[in-house]
């Protein structure tokens, strides 16, 4: 009964703590199963900037971070305008109405296409977690009051990642988990005597202690050493896993301790700037890997029964540099949003093209895909809005609209039948 309860919680209940009533909930950057997608329906079929537009409220400014809504609240990660702060958010999600913000912190460090409030916030629906690019990482109540704080920088050393530290915490099984995949020598300030290590690590979410600290190796070098992306968890045989991409690698770690179980090289020529931005999706049993800047994406086969995994199928016509892949509905969504602007839709299993189509505008898409409601939700950093159908055989756009306040770096979110809009002027929530 135990290993069951753990597949369940992969399945969509929310992260560790969470039971059925925050199914429908967003509370983690991929939403509720890890991959991009939600059962929530009857979400709107058109809107604007006044049309079917719940509430709207200004923000304090831009972030790359998604919105997380858990429990009838929705969690915001923030700069602030024409200063260097960065501060936490949280709004009541029936009315829009702000319960609270807090000064999380202040850097003035920049960092080119993004900045210090990129990390998505995490949530069980009971407490919140914020990451900043300074390694700061505290803990609220959903109420705002401060459990801890931390700061994973000072404690570590240099995140040394070239374009600003943004991978998200995740909470899972009673954990706080955290990444640091980095180069060993920083590019910047703070200085580091020795090589600088890359990890994973768990944390008690109640006191923000550290459980675990894994270190995780690599042959790469240089920028190569570096990831983007967010670990995630992957439900097999009972089981549960911690996946990671990065350093030419993927790696599975035991939840409890960190250790790691197997690792699999899926880029063995060795360059310079083999970074990876993407995270790794999980669906149909295999794991759904991006190379950098467009290389194919592969679909990896967990080793299982003495067999090493394997990479089954490559696809690299609109692979992408920066979007995670989406897995909705038994169908793989691979985007290309800065090179061909496309988005592809595919058979997880075996790689076969379904359909593919290209979006207009001519400001990039560096946002994720999301699915629900049988269809797929894009925008572009200028704020283009497409609407997708999800499956079928044929690409299809079924809405387009725009939310001119850029840059847009925040991927879309679905929680009670309402969308989460974030630009770097406002948060829409979109529904009746």
């Amino acid at each position: 009964m135990r290993e069951w309860s753990r597949v369940v919680l992969w399945m969509g209940v929310v992260a560790g703590w969470a039971l059925p009533a925050f199914a429908t909930d967003w509370p983690q950057w991929r939403g509720p199963f890890f991959n991009g997608s939600t059962d929530e329906r009857n979400l709107p079929a058109s809107w604007s900037k006044t049309e079917n537009v719940a509430w709207v409220r200004p923000l304090p400014g831009p972030s790359g971070a998604t919105p997380v809504i858990a429990n009838g609240r929705v969690f915001v990660t923030s700069t602030v305008k024409g200063t260097a702060d960065f501060v936490a958010l949280c709004f009541d999600a029936a009315t829009g109405k702000q319960l609270w913000q807090k000064q999380a912190g202040s850097n003035p460090r920049k960092f080119p296409r993004n900045n210090m409030a990129s990390p998505s916030p995490v949530t069980d629906g009971q407490r919140v977690f914020f990451l900043y690019a300074d390694g700061t990482l505290l803990g609220f109540d959903r109420d705002g009051k401060e459990l801890w704080a931390r700061n994973i920088e000072k404690e570590y050393g240099n995140l040394a990642v070239q374009f600003g530290y943004s991978n998200s915490p995740v909470l899972y099984d009673g954990r706080l988990y955290l990444t640091v995949i980095r180069r060993d020598k920083p590019y910047r300030e703070p200085p580091a005597e020795e090589p600088l290590d890359s990890f994973i690590a768990a944390l008690d979410p109640t006191t923000g202690k550290t459980l675990w600290k894994q270190q995780r190796t690599t042959n790469a070098f240089d920028e190569g050493m570096e990831t983007y992306s967010t670990l995630m968890p992957f439900a097999r045989e009972g089981k549960v896993e911690l996946l990671m991409t990065g350093g030419d690698f993927v790696t599975a770690h035991e939840s409890a301790t960190g250790t790691e179980l197997w690792r699999v090289e899926h880029w063995q020529e060795k360059v310079r700037d083999s970074r990876v931005i993407p995270s790794l999706v999980t669906g149909a049993g295999l794991i759904f890997g991006s190379r950098h800047k467009n290389n194919p994406v592969f679909a990896l086969e967990p080793p299982a029964a003495g067999r090493p995994g394997r990479i089954l199928w490559e696809f690299g016509e609109t692979a992408p540099d920066c979007s995670t892949p989406l897995f909705y509905d038994g169908r793989l969504y691979v985007f290309d949003g800065l090179k061909r602007k496309a988005i592809t839709c595919l058979d997880p299993k075996t790689g076969r093209t379904f359909w593919q189509g290209k979006l207009g505008g001519r400001s990039p898409w560096w946002s994720s895909p999301t699915g629900a409601d049988g269809r797929l939700f894009l925008i572009s950093e200028s704020g283009e809005i497409a609407v997708l159908q999800a499956g079928g055989d044929a690409f299809k756009v079924l809405f387009e609209t725009k939310f001119d306040e850029p840059p847009i770096h925040s991927s879309i979110a679905v929680a009670g039948g309402r969308l989460f809009i974030r630009t770097a002027a406002n948060l829409y929530c979109i529904g009746k």
